[in-house]
Parts: structure tokens; C-alpha cells; sequence
């Protein structure tokens, strides 16, 4: 017995040693990997603005009276020329048929007194009148020439008085509420019926601060300008990127001394009807110059409480952790401003599979662009 006992001592750490020298480390997870991308890109200004139609009407009534119909739906679009409320019109027919009746006696009374005048014409010339009675006849046949011309002004006036009593749309566009219904009065020049907003194009305008607009204005004088229609884009607050191209055609003409910015205006085509006054959108100008810039896929970028970082392969194909300052996208892609150099391998897909900073990783190289 005790010939076995040590016999089995002596083999049993030759088991275990036969044992350890079989197990295999686990292979080194595979990532993808991609270059950083450095090429020169069209640089961005971005600001913040706000949608404005071109043409805001508040709809009055241009006479006085009783809306006698609201003629149009609430909400919809309308074009220019549109009848939107009518006003009672009785009162303005009685008003053209009276001025019409004294255009027609103030006619006849010109034809007696140019009767009268030819007629002392005649008379002057055999002495049966005076010299003082001609003189009348031909002062009343102008006077009453001149009351046909004040009659007409006034059957003018009287037609535009009741076409008045139609209030149409001075401009094509989207409506609002009626403010007025049927049987309410409506003052002249007092009463707001309805407002108007044009739909298409549409205006945006937001603040540039001084400095830019100082480079604008040395990018113009120098040629660099951005073409028209291409010098602005603009996205809505749901919209990833600036999907959307305008054309600036206004700047303002002084800086506002108390925050140092100037008032910038957009025009933007809207025939689909995305844009409405008062939206809040994202807005990038050109700034003039493309300029060198390194570029990483979006996905690449981790977080780690306030800071960003990304994964970075070396030569021996083990990963490194390098903290980045993101800046704007471009093409697609990131703009990385500090942290990366040309030529480093990050990792773009994979990042779960890494555990600590120094691992060792199967690298799968892959373009940037691809992604």
C-alpha cells in the first residue's frame, strides 16, 4: 500500500501538466476596421433661424357694414382675386343708383345751359341782350360742365364703394380663421376678418455674427463666393441633415451694436408645402473655401460620460483608446477637429467585443466610404 500511494503521487502532477499544456487561448476577436479619411471639404457655417412668409395680410374691410356671408373654408389656400367675405350690398346700390341720378340731371342741365349759350351767342350778335347776359350764359354752361365731371366722380365713387363690399384676396395664399361671421359688423379700416400668409416661396432669416460676416465680405470681394442658389441649406427640426437648398438675398444694413449680429434672409421654394411661418430650422451657409478635414464614420464615435473617443489599432494590431473632438458632418461622414492623425485605423464596427485598452484584435480592413 504504501508503494501505490506514492506511485500515484508521482503520476498525478504529470496528469495535470499534460492537461494545462492542451488548453488554447481563445483567437482574438475579429473587428472592422477603416482609415481616417483626409481630403478637403466644402466648409459650413451653421446658425439657427425662423420660417417667415413673404407676404402676411390681415384682411380688412375697406367699407363699413354687415358681413352678410363668410365665402370661403377656414384653413385652405386661395388664389389672388378669391372673394372671401361679402358685405352687405344694399345700401352701396342705393348709393350708385343715386349718384348715377344726378349724373343724368346734372347732363341735362348742361344741355339747357349750352342751349342758353348758343342761343345768347346768337342774340349778342342783334343787340337783343346785354354783354352781362352772355357772360352769365356761358359762366352757368361751365359750371355745369364742370358738375357732370363731379357727378361722374361720384357714380366712380359709388361703383368702387360697393365692389368694395367684396373683399377678396389681395394675394394667393393660406387662410386663417374668420375672425368675422355672418351678421357681425365690419368697420372700415378697422376690422380684421381673416389673415393671409403666401405659401411658396417662402423666407428664412437668421443672425450671422459680425466676424463671419466680415470673411463673407473678404470671400466676395476675393471671388470666392458660393454660387447663387446653392449658398444656403436648411433643415427642419424632424430632418436629419439639410436636405433642403435656398438662395440668401438679402443682408441687412447695419449690425445690431447690443449682440454683434447681422439679419440674414433665405428664400426657399416650397411647392410641397413643408415650410410654415414661424418654424424653427437649422441653417448652414458656405462659407466660401473647402479646406482639409479628417473624416471617420459616425458610428465609429463612443461616449464616455461628457467626452468622446474612439477605438484605434496600432501596427501590432491592438487596440488603443483615443479621446476626439467631434465637429460637424460632411458627406456623410464625421469631422474629426483634434485627437486622430492621418493614416489611423479606427474601429468602425465591433466595439462590443473590445474589453480594455491593449487588447489584441483581428483586425478586417475595410474603406471608410463603405459604411
Amino acid at each position: 500500500m504504501p508503494g501505490i500511494i506514492i506511485a500515484l503521487t508521482l503520476a498525478l502532477p504529470g496528469c495535470d501538466s499534460e492537461q494545462a499544456g492542451g488548453a488554447q487561448a481563445p483567437p482574438p476577436p475579429e473587428v472592422s476596421v477603416a482609415q481616417v479619411v483626409s481630403k478637403p471639404v466644402q466648409q459650413w457655417d451653421e446658425y439657427t433661424g425662423r420660417v417667415s412668409a413673404i407676404h402676411t395680410i390681415e384682411l380688412r374691410a375697406r367699407v363699413s357694414g354687415y358681413v352678410q356671408r363668410v365665402a370661403y373654408k377656414e384653413g385652405q389656400e386661395v388664389k389672388k382675386g378669391d372673394l372671401m367675405f361679402l358685405i352687405d350690398q344694399r345700401p352701396y346700390r342705393i348709393a350708385l343708383a343715386n349718384a348715377r341720378a344726378q349724373l343724368d340731371r346734372a347732363r341735362v342741365a348742361e344741355q339747357l345751359a349750352s342751349m342758353r349759350d348758343k342761343n345768347a351767342q346768337l342774340l349778342i350778335e342783334s343787340e337783343a341782350i346785354s354783354r352781362e347776359e352772355l357772360d352769365t350764359r356761358r359762366t352757368t354752361h361751365t359750371q355745369t360742365s364742370a358738375d357732370i365731371d363731379a357727378a361722374e366722380a361720384l357714380v366712380a365713387d359709388a361703383k368702387l364703394q360697393l365692389e368694395f363690399t367684396e373683399v377678396r384676396a389681395p394675394v394667393a395664399g393660406k387662410t386663417s380663421r374668420a375672425l368675422v361671421t355672418a351678421g357681425n359688423m365690419a368697420v372700415a379700416d378697422q376690422t380684421i376678418l381673416t389673415t393671409i400668409v403666401s405659401q411658396d416661396p417662402m423666407y428664412v432669416y437668421f443672425d450671422v455674427d459680425e466676424n463671419s460676416y466680415l470673411r463673407y465680405g473678404e470671400q466676395e470681394r476675393d471671388g470666392e463666393g458660393a454660387p447663387a442658389g446653392t449658398s444656403v441649406r436648411v433643415g427642419l427640426a424632424n430632418e436629419e441633415g439639410y436636405p433642403h437648398a435656398g438662395t440668401i438675398d438679402f443682408f441687412d444694413n447695419q449690425v445690431n451694436s447690443e449682440v454683434g449680429t447681422i439679419r440674414v434672409r433665405a428664400v426657399l421654394p416650397n411647392a410641397d408645402r413643408i415650410f410654415t411661418p414661424g418654424l424653427f430650422v437649422r441653417v448652414q451657409f458656405v462659407s466660401g473655401r473647402k479646406e482639409n478635414a479628417l473624416l471617420i464614420d459616425d458610428k465609429a464615435v463612443m461616449t464616455d460620460q461628457d467626452r468622446k473617443y474612439v477605438y484605434v489599432v496600432d501596427k501590432d494590431n491592438k487596440v488603443q483608446r483615443k479621446d476626439i473632438v467631434p465637429g460637424r458632418m460632411a458627406e456623410g461622414l464625421r469631422v474629426i477637429q483634434s485627437g486622430l492623425a492621418p493614416g489611423d485605423r479606427i474601429v468602425v464596427a465591433g466595439q462590443q467585443k473590445i474589453h480594455f485598452p491593449g487588447m489584441l484584435v483581428k483586425p478586417n480592413e475595410i474603406p471608410m466610404t463603405a459604411l
